[in-house]
């Protein structure tokens, strides 16, 4: 029986699975192809080689855990080396390093919706999606910091905020891991469509209070240094935390599925867009805690 998936990513691949070469949705990836006719294992018509074969058995080899933790090394290296980039851009050239930093979100945010929309695997895109998305945090991290150290009158304010902002993703990211792992927060397909219509209101509420901070300074107060900032900074903390237990999942059951090891880009797009999002709500939670209550 084939695997049944409300992810999007797995759903794909389980369909090129049950495509024209039937073989694999019977068989999985791990004997991709049967052995026919002389006995000769590995091609796919009466033994005999076809051109560019070998390269078709790579590409077609079943994701592994490693698959996914090389890619998204690969794509959070990314991150880190142009963030720390900008983040000393700004700190040198504060004009040069917003505007990068809103280049990396302008163009993170369409070429991730690309990206997400189309499915795509291509390590180029998401490679560069993962840079866009460093400019972006260096540039906030940057900013949030120096904000906070002048108001501190603390030069080393700054550079302990982005501390302790890394420090604080990895451990809710080690946290979530052991949560999902020993199945104390079960992922069912209900957690799944919770979570993600929550996201989408989450992000339907920031679009709005962003248009109003054109006509009222703050807009609706959601992301300032208030109890209301603090609240809605805390939920947004807990949400995108909830979003890794399903990229976790999408994982294990990509795994257990089989797909081809080229959808770990896929999954490693993922991991990244949550992880970058919990980082940038902790740094920002951080920022607002230090400020309201500096004194």
């Amino acid at each position: 029986m084939r695997m049944r998936s409300s992810n999007p990513v797995l759903k794909r691949a389980l369909q090129q699975q049950s495509g024209p070469q039937q073989g694999y949705g019977q068989q999985g990836y791990g004997q991709p192809y049967p052995q026919q006719g002389y006995g000769q294992p590995g091609y796919p018509q009466q033994g005999y080689p076809q051109p560019g074969y070998p390269q078709q058995a790579a590409a077609d080899q079943p994701m592994t855990i490693d698959d996914v933790v090389v890619r998204t090394g690969m794509t959070l290296g990314a991150v880190a080396i142009v963030g720390a980039i900008n983040y000393f851009l700004f700190m040198s050239n504060p004009a040069l390093g917003m505007g990068l930093m809103f280049v990396g979100m302008i163009g993170g945010l369409i070429l991730g919706l690309v990206i997400a929309f189309k499915q795509m695997t291509s390590p180029v895109a998401i490679l560069i999606y993962a840079a866009l998305q460093g400019l972006l945090v260096g540039g906030l991290s940057a900013l949030l910091g120096s904000m906070l150290s002048a108001q501190l009158g603390d030069a080393s304010a700054g550079t302990s905020l982005v501390t302790q902002a890394v420090i604080g993703t990895v451990a809710v990211f080690g946290v979530m891991l052991a949560l999902y792992k020993y199945r104390i927060i079960k992922v069912t397909d209900g957690f799944v469509k919770a979570v993600s219509y929550a996201v989408l209101g989450a992000a339907a509420l920031m679009l709005i209070n962003f248009v109003l901070s054109f006509f009222i300074a703050g807009g609706m107060g959601l992301r300032e240094p208030t109890w209301l900032g603090l609240g809605v900074g805390i939920v947004f903390v807990v949400l995108a935390a909830l979003t890794l237990a399903i990229e976790f999942r999408g994982i294990e059951e990509g795994v257990a599925a089989g797909i081809p090891s080229q959808f770990a880009w896929q999954f490693a797009f993922g991991l990244t867009v949550s992880l970058v999002w919990l980082y940038i709500e902790i740094l920002r939670l951080l920022w607002l805690i230090k400020t309201m209550f500096a004194d």
